[in-house]
């Protein structure tokens, strides 16, 4: 195509997991274009350096040589050139995760922001990439499977795709193989189950039939009346392994990784919790199709994707996602209130777990993910919180407080259709509303203008400060009882252990536990407790002969130093949330009812 800037990209050393690709522009900026990498992935909010896996790299003009200049990191710029010019490099891909690319034997998977370099000042023309078969002989069944509109290739077929700019272009991931595939419709629009890897007696009837019962609930949540989907076809695409969990979201798909043992089997009905945990994970990142992909923070309107984009609004964008993916699986019928009520206790617990939520907010979590949520280390539980789990709360917390003050006439559901209706459904459109994010202020005063409440109060509080939500007072007017039930609780140090090489080590010291106070660090190895040889299996075991007070000597390897302590035994002082279910009174159930359908 004329005017257009044009790819192409081939799997070009399958067992070296090498791509090449070429980009070529027809008008060049005559003073020297420059390309340029992205830093980052949105919906991962982590500097990746993408441009390390560029190697061999080269510019030609009509066939000749032309200079290449690297002007940073992720920046090559070509000599001033008055014709087409065409640079050809190879990507290195060998990261098996959902925001890079990946290629083998056995397939090929990439996201745009690993392998096409963005050429300035050319970003709103129409891109089109031609996606070569591999030359190798064992590969002449694949197929591919992307959300990019088709311009000469065929559905699933190698060959040229189409994207109005260089965003669109980035925003849908390519897999490629011999891969499963099933086919459904959510209120009319094609939806692909694509599987990558080996699955004996994979269920994709139920796997679909699930993904459609959800896919239909969230759509009929922002489109109540017309049930109308912001795309005109969606791909689940996910990378089978033995142990594997994660996700992330595109305009018009996702690309997901999970363990072979989370997949449904055929001839067996029973909800496993994998399987369940697998279904909200597509949950999360399918509402992300209308919650950051379409619904944006005003700094990823548009995003800059050569250095870090702060916001303070994550808890909005995946504390709510998280709140309402195991929401969406109660409402679509996949799972039962007592299977939702069992899963809503766990970011309860992660988030009381930590005392790094006294510490830090979930608007400053959200501000400092680049540095620190995404950058964990053994100190973390101790430092920070999670903007998904208490971003989550967050959202639990504001939806049960709308209903009970306005007496069930509004909800956080109307909140988000107005999010939808005023900053997301026209985001991609030519409309005056195009392209228009969401600010904080935004935020505070869209909740009271739905609503008709003073909610300013509550995020204050909540969000922007860090006490802990009252969330048995918020549950009680819907017969829902919370409970701390510790009970049972066994001895402990305060710590996480991890097996390293057989011994027990200590992965996380949580603060003013008993090794805490007893002078033990993440790290250090456990080696005996009074004498007697600990082992990564046994320490529970060990730690069952003694009462709550009693002191015990236990000795460690720090580095390569053997230590002595003496640990003052406690009971294991995590939480243990159990919500109960109530009957009565009548109306508090017919409200939970309202919530939950």
């Amino acid at each position: 195509m004329k005017n257009s800037v044009q790819y192409t990209i081939t799997p070009k050393d399958l067992g070296a997991h090498l791509f090449e690709v070429t980009v070529t522009v027809q008008t060049p900026d005559p003073v020297g274009q420059k390309f340029i990498l992205p830093a980052w992935i949105p919906g991962s909010y982590m500097i990746r350096e993408f441009a390390r896996n560029i190697i061999q790299i080269s510019a030609t003009s009509e066939g000749k040589k032309i200079a290449l200049k690297k002007c940073d990191k992720h920046t090559w710029q070509v000599a001033p050139c008055e014709k087409s010019i065409t640079v050809r490099y190879e990507v290195y891909a060998w990261d098996l995760s959902v925001r890079a690319a990946h290629l083998d034997q056995t397939h090929g998977f990439f996201n745009g922001t690993s392998v096409f370099l963005r050429v300035e000042g050319q970003e709103e023309i129409s891109h089109v990439v031609d996606i070569q078969r591999p030359t190798d002989p064992t590969c002449k069944t694949w197929r591919v499977a992307t959300a990019l509109p088709e311009l000469k290739a065929k559905r699933y077929g190698f060959g040229t795709y189409i994207a109005n700019n260089y965003d669109e272009l980035i925003d849908h991931p390519v897999e490629m193989g011999d891969f499963a595939l099933a086919t459904f419709k959510a209120h009319g629009i094609p939806h692909d189950v694509v599987m990558t890897g080996r699955v004996p007696n994979l269920d994709m009837t139920r796997l679909s039939a699930d993904l459609k019962k959800i896919c239909e609930a969230q759509i009929a949540l922002f489109e109540p009346k017309t049930k109308r989907a912001p795309m005109q076809r969606y791909i689940f695409m996910t990378m089978v392994v033995g142990d594997g969990y994660g996700g992330l979201e595109h305009r018009a798909s996702t690309a997901l990784i999970c363990a072979r043992g989370d997949l449904p089997v055929k001839g067996r009905k029973e909800m496993s919790d994998g399987y369940r945990g697998f279904l909200g994970l597509c949950s999360h990142e399918y509402f992300h199709t209308w919650n950051v992909k379409r619904i944006k923070p005003a700094v990823f309107a548009p995003y800059d994707l050569r250095t870090e984009a702060y916001t303070p609004l994550l808890w909005l964008f995946e504390g709510f996602t998280s709140y309402y993916d195991d929401l969406m699986l109660m409402r679509s019928g996949v799972i039962d209130e007592a299977a939702y009520f069992k899963l809503l206790t766990k970011p309860i617990n992660d988030v009381l777990r930590g005392s790094g939520r006294l510490k830090q907010s979930v608007a400053e979590s959200s501000f400092d993910a680049w540095t620190k949520y995404y950058r964990q280390d053994e100190n973390s539980p101790n430092a920070i919180v999670s903007y998904y789990a208490k971003g989550s709360l967050v959202a639990l917390a504001l939806d049960l407080t709308i209903r009970a003050e306005s007496k069930g006439k509004k909800s956080l559901d109307h909140v988000m259709r107005a999010l939808w209706q005023r900053y997301g459904k026209d985001f991609y459109s030519t409309s005056l509303n195009a392209g228009k994010g969401v600010t904080e202020e935004d935020v505070d005063a869209l909740f009271d203008e739905v609503t008709g409440l003073k909610l300013k109060r509550v995020i204050d509080r909540y969000v922007r400060g860090t006490d802990d939500l009252p969330l048995a007072k918020l549950l009680a007017p819907f017969a829902v009882s919370m409970s701390d039930n510790r009970k049972e609780a066994k001895l402990g140090f305060g710590v996480r252990t991890k097996v390293s090489e057989g011994d027990c080590k200590l992965g996380n010291v949580y603060e003013n536990g008993a090794a805490h106070r007893a002078g033990l660090s993440a790290d250090d190895v456990l080696i005996a407790i009074d004498g007697l040889r600990v082992s990564a299996k046994n320490l529970d075991a060990l730690l069952s002969r003694y009462r709550s007070g009693d002191s015990v000597t236990v000795h460690a390897f720090r580095r390569d130093e053997l230590m002595s302590f003496v640990v003052k035994l406690a009971e294991n002082d995590a939480s243990n949330i159990v919500l109960t279910l109530e009957s009565k009174p009548v109306a508090a159930s017919r409200m939970r009812a309202a919530w939950l359908r």
